[in-house]
C-alpha cells in the first residue's frame, strides 16, 4: 500500500499510522487555505538544539509540502508537483513504509557508536561548505548530507535517497548532516559520536565565545592550513567568483570596524532576526576569522546569493559594480533588518552614522520677477552671474553614514616634458565642502545652492572619493591623488566641530584602517584595499586571493577611491 505523496515523512522514510489521519485532515481545500504556514526565510539555517527528524519535517512543512496531499487525496495523479508547478523530491521514503503502516509509529532511535570502521577514508582536503547546501542530484536545500569523503552533497539518508545510493554505488560511507551536524554511517545507518569529527563541525559553522571575541585584535599567531600554508586569521583572501572584486574589498574594510565584527561574530546577538542577508553576513565574518580552516581563503558564495536576492539584482555576479554604492546598500539593508521595532538604532548606526546641517538655498522666482521691475530689499547677497536672483534658505539636519568629497578638475595640458601631469591634492582641501561656508552648487533635483557642517562625527567614518562622472555617452575617471594621513587625521584643524557636552571630551582624530583602490580605465579595472591588523598594527594589500605585507608608506600613494577612519578612543 503505498502513502500519499504529500504525507509527512521521518528521516528514515517512515510514514507512521498517527500521522496518515492527520495529514489527511488538515489537507482539505479549506484546511490548507486558511492554515497553510507561509514560507519561512530561514528554513535552511542550522538549527543546533532540533534533531535530525524534526528539523526535516519542520522544513517540509514550511515549505507547502501539504499542499501536494491536498492534490492527491482523491487519488488523483500530480506527477511530483505542486499547484504553483514546484517539483518536489521525498528522497527520504523507502519500502519499509508498507512494513511499518500497520504498527503505528516507529522508533526513530539511531544507534550511536563511538568507534567506526570508515573513519579514516574521511578526506579533509576536498571538503569546502563555502557553497550552497544544495543536492548535487536533486537540487533540494532540505535535509542535505555532505559525503566526507569526496565532498558532494546529497539529500537524506532512507533507503532510496541520494545518499545512501551514494554509499553504495561509491563506497562512501560517512556523512554529516549540515543543519545539525550529526554525523552517520550509510547504509548501516548509525550515528557516529567521534571527537576526531569536531574539527569537522567547527569548520562548517565556526563559533566563538566573547572572550575569544574580546583576544582577537591581541593575537598574532599565525595559522596553518592542510595543505601546509600559512594564514592570518581575518586577513585571509576571499575568491572572486566573476567580476565580484567590489564585493570583496567591501567585506574586508568592514572587517576591520570591530565593533561590527564583534556583533557578528556572535549569533545571538542576532538570532531573531528573520534576513538571509544579516545570517549570510555573520556566516561569512565567522569564516573570515576562524583560526581552524581547512583552507587559507575564503569564498563569499552564499552571501553574494543573498544579496542578489535582496538587492532584487542590482548586484550580481558576473557584472562589475560601483563598491561605494555597494557599501551604502549593504550597510542600509543591514541596519534595516537588524533595527528593532522599538527604536530607529542598530549596529550599523552606531559605528557610522553621523550628523550634518544642511543649509540650502534656492532661487525665489516671485523675487527674482519682481527684481527686474524694481530692486527688492532683504535678499540675500548672490555671487558670480547670480546676482540678479534671490534665494530662498532652508535650514536642516541630516544623518549621514558616509561623506562624499570633490575632486579638482586635472589638468587639460601636458608638462614641458610631454608628459602628463597627476595633480595632487591634500585631504584638507577638499574636506573644506564641510567647513559650512564652501558652497557647493547642484542642479539636480532643482537649481541650489548648498552648505555643510558637521554636526556629529561618528565612531567610524566613511569618506569616498568621487573620482568617475558620467554622461550620456561615457564614463570619466580623475587620475588626482589624494594626500592624506595614514594616522591622527585632526579634523577639528580644517573644519568647524560641535562643542562637546559637559563632562565630554572631542574626539575629532582618526586613524586609516581601510583605503579601497581602483586601477584602470573607468568602467574596467579592477579594486583592491589596504588594510590594518591591529594587534601589530602592520598593513597589508588585499586583492581577492592575493594577500600581501606591505608599507604605510605605499598606502598614500595610491589612487583613494574610498576610506574607513576610526576614532581614537
Amino acid at each position: 500500500m503505498k502513502t500519499g505523496r504529500g504525507a509527512t515523512v521521518d528521516e528514515e522514510g517512515i510514514v507512521p499510522d498517527s500521522k496518515r489521519h492527520r495529514v489527511a485532515e488538515d489537507s482539505s481545500p479549506s484546511a490548507s487555505a486558511s492554515s497553510l504556514p507561509s514560507e519561512n526565510p530561514l528554513h535552511n539555517l542550522a538549527n543546533y538544539e532540533d534533531d535530525d527528524e524534526e528539523v526535516y519535517r519542520k522544513s517540509r512543512a514550511l515549505n507547502g509540502y501539504n499542499n501536494e496531499r491536498e492534490a492527491g487525496i482523491n487519488g488523483q495523479q500530480n506527477d511530483g508537483r505542486v499547484g504553483g508547478g514546484e517539483i518536489l523530491h521525498d528522497s527520504d521514503s523507502d519500502s519499509e513504509d508498507e512494513e511499518g503502516h500497520n504498527q503505528g509509529r516507529r522508533s526513530r532511535t539511531v544507534e550511536t557508536r563511538r568507534d567506526c570502521p570508515y573513519l579514516d577514508t574521511v578526506n579533509r582536503q576536498v571538503l569546502d561548505f563555502d557553497f550552497e547546501k544544495f543536492c548535487s542530484v536533486s537540487l533540494s536545500n532540505l535535509n542535505v548530507y555532505a559525503c566526507l569523503v569526496c565532498g558532494k552533497y546529497y539529500q537524506g539518508r532512507g533507503k532510496k535517497s541520494h545518499a545512501y545510493t551514494h554509499s553504495l554505488e561509491a563506497g562512501h560511507h560517512v556523512y554529516i548532516n549540515l543543519q545539525t551536524e550529526k554525523v552517520y554511517c550509510l547504509p548501516d545507518g548509525y550515528e557516529i559520536n567521534d571527537p576526531s569529527l569536531d574539527d569537522i563541525r567547527h569548520v562548517l559553522n565556526p563559533r566563538f565565545t566573547r572572550e575569544q571575541v574580546e583576544q582577537l585584535d591581541k593575537n598574532k599567531q599565525w595559522s596553518r592550513a592542510l595543505d601546509g600554508s600559512d594564514y592570518l586569521p581575518g586577513m585571509v583572501g576571499l575568491n572572486n567568483i566573476k567580476e565580484t572584486d567590489f564585493v570583496n574589498v567591501t567585506i574586508q574594510s568592514l572587517m576591520r570596524v570591530t565593533p561590527l565584527r564583534n556583533f557578528f561574530l556572535i549569533p545571538e546577538n542576532y538570532q531573531h532576526c528573520k534576513s538571509p542577508l544579516v545570517h549570510r553576513f555573520g556566516e561569512l565574518t565567522r569564516k573570515i576569522w576562524h583560526a581552524q580552516n581547512f583552507k587559507g581563503q575564503v569564498s563569499p558564495h552564499e552571501f553574494l546569493q543573498a544579496v542578489m536576492k535582496a538587492s532584487k539584482k542590482r548586484f550580481r555576479i558576473g557584472v562589475q559594480s560601483d563598491p561605494v554604492e555597494f557599501m551604502s546598500w549593504v550597510l542600509n539593508t543591514l541596519h534595516a533588518d537588524l533595527r528593532s521595532s522599538k527604536k530607529d538604532s542598530s549596529i550599523i548606526y552606531q559605528c557610522f552614522q553621523g550628523e550634518l546641517e544642511v543649509v540650502k538655498e534656492v532661487p525665489d522666482k516671485a523675487i527674482t520677477e519682481k527684481k527686474e521691475i524694481s530692486d527688492e530689499q532683504n535678499r540675500l547677497p548672490a555671487e558670480g552671474g547670480n546676482e540678479n536672483k534671490s534665494f530662498i534658505s532652508e535650514t536642516s539636519r541630516m544623518p549621514f553614514l558616509m561623506l562624499g568629497l570633490d575632486l579638482p578638475p586635472p589638468p587639460l595640458f601636458k608638462d614641458v616634458m610631454e608628459k602628463n601631469i597627476i595633480p595632487q591634492v591634500p585631504l584638507f582641501n577638499i574636506l573644506k565642502k564641510f567647513d559650512g561656508e564652501a558652497i557647493t552648487e547642484v542642479v539636480r533635483p532643482h537649481i541650489a545652492r548648498m552648505r555643510y557642517r558637521v554636526t556629529r562625527l561618528p565612531q567610524y567614518l566613511i569618506l569616498h572619493m568621487r573620482r568617475f562622472t558620467k554622461n550620456n555617452f561615457f564614463v570619466e575617471k580623475n587620475p588626482t591623488l589624494v594626500n592624506f594621513p595614514v594616522k591622527n587625521l585632526e579634523l577639528k584643524d580644517y573644519i568647524p566641530l560641535p562643542s562637546p557636552k559637559e563632562n565630554e571630551q572631542l574626539r575629532s582624530k582618526y586613524d586609516l584602517i581601510a583605503n579601497v583602490v581602483h586601477d584602470g580605465k573607468p568602467g574596467e579595472g579592477s579594486y583592491r584595499v589596504f588594510v590594518q591588523r591591529k594587534s601589530e598594527e602592520l598593513w597589508y594589500e588585499m586583492q581577492d586571493l592575493h594577500v600581501s605585507e606591505t608599507l604605510p608608506q605605499m598606502v598614500a600613494l595610491s589612487e583613494a577611491y574610498m576610506q574607513i577612519y576610526e576614532q581614537h578612543k
